[in-house]
């Protein structure tokens, strides 16, 4: 599935703040997450949001359990803790050193309702995941993370590499991008799907992935880093162009740092970094010699990261 444009965007659309939007930000900023009111109501008038306006938000979030209230003071709920793990993730992301291998997902599962595919699409989508063709999903093999185990009967996980240059699917079998289905490991002999040796899963091995590891196995691939064939890189870096949108990512990065060092009034800073952070979650974090040269994922963490320690030491006289 060719995803990938170009093309740089002339302007920004970031989203007016509003006061709910204001204090998550602020608590998710926070460690830990929590802040009495007294001090909210002082920390929100910076950015144009009146006190009675933060009060009935704040009503509003407890009730739609946002927040957990004790006393006076208001801290996140356990749903937005996750959010918070989330976003840290998405800022600073653990990776490891890449072989060549690409973990591939592929959607086992069927007779799904609408809205249960579209949860399936956007979970799949936060792990960084891009889809090569309808419930096939794929991504070089160089994050640490842990994988959703409720995903298990939904999908069956695979690594592989490209041989060939992005192409689209060809016949035979043979995936677009050059990943050859019959170089794939099984990595969840639990999940249903193919059995090992049958029609489009030729010479799968079961058993790479086990419940206590549930992270995506090195493999003998070569290290298109190290040595490994030119024509290995070239069709590594054809098949990621085609999976993510790369040059209107860093095109939309790019603008981002550049509204975010010329402005300097709270309410605005604090608008461009919020809309930071939700560029970030859609960084595909590729390995560095997948990405276009000059790439803005380090510069856009780096200068979200200070202006998180900005905001804590200065506007909340608070120290990380």
């Amino acid at each position: 599935m060719q995803t990938n444009v170009s093309g740089r965007p002339t302007e920004l659309e970031l989203r007016p703040l509003s006061a709910r939007s204001v204090v998550l930000s602020l608590l998710l900023g926070m460690d830990p997450p929590e802040l009495p009111v007294k001090d909210l109501v002082r920390h929100v008038e910076a950015f144009g949001v009146a006190g009675s306006t933060l009060r009935a938000a704040l009503s509003r979030m407890v009730s739609a359990g946002d927040l957990r209230r004790a006393d006076a003071v208001y801290g996140l709920s356990d749903r937005l803790l996750d959010r918070r793990r989330r976003q840290d993730e998405s800022v600073h992301p653990e990776t490891r050193p890449w072989h060549g291998d690409w973990e591939m997902v592929v959607v086992t599962a069927t007779g799904r309702a609408p809205a249960e595919r579209a949860d399936l699409r956007a979970r799949l989508s936060a792990l960084r995941l891009a889809e090569l063709r309808e419930g096939v999903w794929l991504r070089p093999a160089n994050l640490r993370r842990t994988r959703p185990p409720d995903l298990g009967p939904t999908v069956q996980y695979f690594t592989g590499h490209p041989d060939q240059p992005a192409g689209g699917m060809a016949a035979g079998g043979r995936a677009g991008g050059g990943l050859e289905t019959g170089d794939l490991e099984t990595e969840n002999s639990a999940a249903e799907g193919p059995a090992a040796g049958s029609s489009g899963t030729k010479g799968l091995r079961t058993g790479d992935l086990t419940p206590e590891d549930p992270t995506p196995a090195d493999h003998t691939a070569k290290d298109p880093a190290a040595g490994g064939s030119a024509a290995a890189h070239s069709a590594a870096r054809d098949l990621a162009t085609s999976l993510w949108p790369l040059d209107a990512w860093a095109a939309t990065a790019e603008t981002l740092l550049a509204h975010i060092e010329r402005t300097r009034e709270p309410a605005d800073r604090f608008t461009a970094l919020a809309a930071a952070v939700r560029h970030l979650l859609a960084d595909p974090v590729l390995p560095p010699e997948l990405l276009p040269e000059g790439w803005p994922g380090p510069e856009l963490r780096a200068t979200y990261t200070a202006y998180r320690r900005e905001l804590v030491e200065t506007v909340l006289g608070r120290t990380d």
